[in-house]
C-alpha cells in the first residue's frame, strides 16, 4: 500500500461538515473519506477540544459530540503536541498556532482550513499546504478540473 496523505483539519472544517445541508459538501466527503481510511487524519488533544468546544456553541448535541470524538480518538492519529513546540506563526490568531504545531509535528502534508488568519502563509509552512476542503478532495481523488 503507498502512504497516505496526512492531513490536519482546523475545526472549521469539522463545523462545515456538520452544518452543512448539502449531501455532496466537500468536508462532508472528506470525512467519509476519512472514515474509509482513504487518508490519515492528525489529531491532538487541544484540537479535540476545540472541536468539541465550536461544536456545541454552533448547538450540536453533546451526545453527537461525544461520539464523534470517540470515532475521532478511534480512528484519527493522535499528536503530542508539546507546549514548546506551539510557535507565533499565525499571527492574528494565536490559537490557530496549536493546529500548525499539531501538522507539524505529525509531519502533515495539507492542513485543512477556510480560515483567513492562514492566508499570509501563501499557502504553505514547513512544507505542510495549507489549503481549503475542494482542493485536499482533489488531492484525494486525483480529480482536480482544468485551470481555465
Amino acid at each position: 500500500m503507498t502512504d497516505r496523505l496526512r492531513a490536519v483539519f482546523d475545526t472549521n472544517v469539522f463545523v462545515s461538515a456538520f452544518l452543512s445541508r448539502n449531501p455532496s459538501s466537500p468536508t462532508k466527503e472528506l470525512l467519509e473519506r476519512w472514515q474509509a481510511e482513504e487518508f490519515t487524519l492528525l489529531v491532538s488533544d487541544a484540537l479535540l477540544d476545540e472541536i468539541a468546544e465550536k461544536l456545541l456553541e454552533r448547538g450540536i448535541e453533546g451526545e453527537v459530540i461525544s461520539e464523534f470524538l470517540i470515532l475521532l480518538v478511534g480512528l484519527a492519529e493522535s499528536i503530542e503536541v508539546a507546549p514548546e513546540s506551539v510557535l507565533p506563526i499565525v499571527l492574528d490568531d494565536p490559537d490557530d498556532d496549536l493546529i500548525v504545531a499539531c501538522a507539524v509535528q505529525g509531519k502533515a502534508d495539507y492542513l485543512v482550513t477556510y480560515d483567513v488568519h492562514f492566508e499570509p502563509l501563501n499557502g504553505e509552512h514547513s512544507g505542510i499546504k495549507i489549503v481549503k476542503a475542494l482542493p485536499f478532495l482533489w488531492a484525494l481523488r486525483g480529480d482536480r478540473p482544468a485551470e481555465s
